[in-house]
């Protein structure tokens, strides 16, 4: 009897055993989960949190535990048992890559140009006095103002809006400011704190750019010949967040400042939402010179590295990323066909947007610090 029961007892233990192995692996799949974790940029936490991406990611093995923190200050991290780090664009992930033994080079699944978003009677005041072009929701030119459906999309001039700036105009300045009360004050975009946010630092390399007569920054003289107008972009804003989230859900909301500087994939997410929110008078302003945000995996271990390769590649995981507004790299016909629904707003090909170099790491994170005095 007791020979009998050592028997039942090993075979019940082998079992277990093996469905343990099972349940881990996902039933018959035999690949084994991998708990991966990454630090993020804010602007990915909510693809990262979906539910379908979860699910993707669990079938191929993946379980991903991600931190959040602005682009520019992860290199400030001690990442030491991170197996990722997810910036919002390629300097600041350089920096890291060359601090962190990071394995391999860097991937760049996806991408998104940064835009400003105003509310219609900001954006029409803007257009009336040579800051802006307005396109009219059924595709006609001019200011949306009269005749035809109203403005939700357009151009920025950075070059008139820079020039504006510069002279510190206030909105009761322009014309046909003077029926709107809640447009008062100096006219400013509202962005992120360019020290440790890549939109906010992004922001400064287009505007350098464009006050530099389309030269990028490339010493220190470069940088102190446009550090007072930097400064002027960015402490008229008082203080100043460290992700772009909450000054665009204030900006939903219909509170707040009238221009806000944003990345396209918040509004593109916003508006392929299933539980779509109104979006009210939003008008999207493409600035004419912009820079896309590349967002780029730095793996700092071989999970990591086939995290991005599979953000990189996989069919579906693409798809989630279109779903929650990046553009894929090297795949534009994915954006256009999941966006097609909604160019009022989306400007697929980038009209007549100019794409502004990016001054080194070094160069652009002095820029910040001048900017912010």
């Amino acid at each position: 009897m007791g020979i009998v029961l050592a028997v039942l007892l090993i075979a019940g233990v082998a079992a277990a055993v093996t469905l343990g192995r099972d349940s881990r692996s996902g039933g018959d799949s035999g690949t084994a989960a991998k708990t991966v974790r990454g630090v993020i940029g804010s602007e990915k936490a909510e693809f990262f949190a979906d539910p379908d991406t979860v699910k993707a990611l669990a079938a191929k093995g993946f379980t991903i535990r991600t931190e959040t923190s602005g682009s520019w200050a992860m290199d400030r991290l001690p990442l030491e048992g991170y197996d990722f780090a997810f910036p919002g664009s390629k300097a600041p992930a350089d920096e890291l890559g060359r601090r962190d033994a990071a394995r391999g080079g860097p991937l760049r699944p996806f991408h998104s140009p940064l835009v400003v978003v105003a509310h219609r009677n900001a954006a029409e005041v803007l257009a009336a006095n040579g800051l802006a072009r307005l396109r009219a929701a059924d595709g006609s030119g001019g200011s949306g103002g009269s005749g035809g459906k109203w403005a939700t999309q357009g151009t920025l001039l950075m070059g008139p809006y820079l020039a504006a700036a510069e002279d510190d105009r206030t909105w009761q300045q322009l014309k046909g400011a003077s029926g709107h009360a809640e447009l008062s004050g100096t006219v400013f975009i509202t962005s992120t704190d360019p020290v440790t946010s890549n939109s906010g630092a992004l922001y400064l390399a287009a505007a350098s750019y464009v006050a530099e007569g389309g030269r990028v920054a490339t010493d220190a003289r470069a940088v102190e010949r446009t550090a007072p107008l930097m400064r002027k972009l960015v402490q008229v804003q008082g203080a100043q967040q460290t992700s772009s989230d909450a000054p665009f859900r204030d900006f939903i909301s219909g509170v707040g400042n009238p221009l806000v500087l944003v990345y396209e994939s918040q509004v593109a997410s916003l508006l392929m939402s299933s539980q779509r929110q109104e979006v009210g008078d939003l008008v999207v302003l493409y600035p004419d010179t912009t820079v896309s945000s590349d967002h780029t995996l730095v793996p700092l271990t071989d999970h990591g590295r086939e995290l991005g390769e599979l953000l990189s590649t996989d069919p579906v995981l693409r798809k989630l990323a279109v779903r929650h507004g990046f553009r894929p790299q090297g795949a534009a016909a994915e954006f256009t066909a999941a966006t097609a629904g909604h160019t009022a707003y989306i400007d697929q090909r980038l009209t007549g947007v100019r794409q502004a170099p990016v001054p080194t790491a070094e160069l652009l994170r002095s820029m910040a610090r001048q900017a912010r005095g």
